[in-house]
């Protein structure tokens, strides 16, 4: 069964004034959205069982995923002029 999506009439009223641009730029950046991510490889490290332990509560307090903090620290470095 497709999903069906309902617009309001306000909506649809409002989209009569959507340039071409506008829509193509929507469209644009739908596609890149659905695009396939890079692709990840799964790596096993050694850590020290108290600096692992720290930087993931140091994560929870912060709000983020600790891998993904590692995954950004990573990158961040690689960055550095």
């Amino acid at each position: 069964m497709k999903p069906v999506q309902y617009f309001s009439d306000d909506y649809l009223e409002q989209s009569k004034s959507f340039t071409a641009e506008s829509v193509l730029e929507f469209l644009e950046n739908f596609r890149l959205m659905q695009m396939p991510e890079e692709k990840s490889r799964l790596i096993s490290m050694k850590i020290p069982e108290p600096l692992l332990n720290s930087f993931r509560v140091k994560c929870e307090l912060h709000g983020v995923k600790y891998q993904t903090q590692i995954k950004e620290l990573m990158t961040r470095w690689l960055n550095e002029t």
